[in-house]
């Protein structure tokens, strides 16, 4: 080391941290060889926690605020006196600076689609996604479960690792679900809240706090949607011999301007046999039963008298009813 950077390194005496761009979880400021001169100041802005690492432990954690820091190096003297180290003091200390900001629109999303037990269709297949937000909540176990000592953590590291396991718990709180698809829309907000519960002691775990949790989105996948498509468009048609005669006559108009092509001409025919069918049906007359048939025809013949006495005879009778002479 020279005299110059030996004599530089006394200088350092305030220590702080910005942060240079978004999504940076930890960072370790920069000192030479990793000493800290005793009476040192330390700031600590909004937004941000450090964490003083001396002689290789935890020592404290500072919220935002103006400290002084106390260590076994002292000014110059120290140096001076470890001159057969090649004035490096061997004691130690780091400080690293926590981004406490909220880590905004993470999403999270399938990557395949989970299988599950629906009780109106049977066994379904879904794709969700949405977003979350989380902060860094507690700097030791951070420090010692996820950044360690690097120089410089970053929120995308962490991406996969907090992804892979809301899609395993979401997956447990579909499986036991009530809910039918058809109505896990409606539930959304019920059911990013059970995740959301179901997430934060996982976050704990790694120093950070979950704050907000949300489903953007449940569907089927493209090949299940197009029968539940049709499935909903034969519940809205309903009656499909009433939509047919609709369907028919709303074609005639396109058919009648197209007449003179191939396609109006098949159309015309289609449209026509169909409503000759349903004509058809609604002109037959009911059938009537033989005898009833007989009956009203005999008596729409008109009646004759005997000769004998004057009396009404029926139709085509032979003999008279009141006196019996012949007719």
């Amino acid at each position: 080391m020279s005299l110059a950077q030996f004599l530089h390194k006394q200088l350092i005496d305030v220590i702080q941290w910005n942060e240079p761009e978004d999504g940076i979880l930890a960072s370790r400021y920069p000192m030479e060889d990793m000493e800290i001169q005793s009476g040192a100041r330390l700031t600590v802005r909004e937004s941000q926690l450090a964490l003083f690492v001396d002689e290789g432990k935890i020592a404290d954690v500072f919220a935002p605020g103006s400290y002084s820091l106390t260590t076994a190096n002292l000014p110059l003297l120290t140096d001076v006196l470890n001159w057969d180290k090649g004035f490096e003091s061997p004691f130690k200390s780091d400080i690293y600076f926590f981004s406490t900001r909220l880590q905004l629109d993470q999403k999270w999303g399938t990557s395949t689609p989970i299988t599950i037990r629906d009780k109106e269709f049977g066994a379904v297949r879904l794709r969700c996604y949405g977003i979350y937000t989380y902060r860094i909540a507690d700097p030791r176990i951070f420090f010692s479960q996820v950044s360690g000592t690097r120089a410089t953590y970053f929120a995308e590291e962490l991406d996969g690792q907090l992804r892979d396991t809301i899609i395993a718990r979401m997956t447990e709180i579909f499986a036991t679900c009530d809910i039918s698809f058809l109505d896990m829309t409606a539930n959304q907000t019920a059911i990013a809240d059970k995740i959301s519960a179901g997430m934060k002691p996982t976050f704990a775990a790694l120093g950070l706090e979950l704050e907000q949790f949300i489903v953007q989105n449940i569907s089927l996948p493209d090949e299940l949607q197009k029968p539940l498509d049709q499935r909903i468009s034969m519940n809205i048609v309903g009656d499909l011999g009433r939509y047919a005669q609709f369907a028919a006559a709303e074609s005639l108009p396109l058919a009648a301007a197209n007449a003179g092509g191939a396609a109006g001409m098949g159309m015309g025919l289609g449209m026509g046999a169909v409503l000759t069918q349903s004509m058809a049906h609604n002109l037959t007359p009911t059938a009537v039963p033989a005898a009833t048939a007989t009956a009203t025809t005999l008596d729409a013949q008109p009646s004759t008298f005997c000769t004998h006495c004057g009396q009404p005879v029926p139709p085509r009778a032979a003999f008279c009813p009141s006196c019996g002479q012949h007719q």
